[in-house]
């Protein structure tokens, strides 16, 4: 199960990081580390401490949860639009579910 869960994050790291269009090294050196730190992650060699978790959430613009959801295929957007949805008035909202149900194929 640990091993499964380390194949998984580095997975959904490397498929944030490329959606993001950032090479490992930049995003590397964003976050303060030496250069090869995000690319040791996503070869399995070791996971980030808890902190530096949330640093890499906030660089690619998503939260620890959506990060580790990967029914969530674009979780920096979500957030976006979660945060303007905070914004609307009770019908807005309301008209938007409507939308948004008719645009989900089950």
């Amino acid at each position: 199960m640990y091993d499964e869960f380390i194949e998984d994050f580095a997975n959904r790291l490397t498929k944030l990081r490329t959606r993001k269009n950032v090479s490992a090294r930049s995003m590397s050196l964003s976050l303060g580390r030496d250069e090869g730190y995000i690319g040791k992650i996503e070869r399995k060699i070791f996971l980030p401490s808890m902190s530096e978790f949330y640093y890499i959430c906030e660089f690619l613009g998503t939260t620890p949860r959506d990060f580790l959801n990967d029914d969530i295929a674009y979780p920096d957007d979500i957030g976006e639009i979660l945060e303007c949805l905070g914004k609307l008035d009770e019908e807005q909202i309301l008209n938007i579910k409507g939308i948004v149900g008719g645009l989900v194929k089950e």
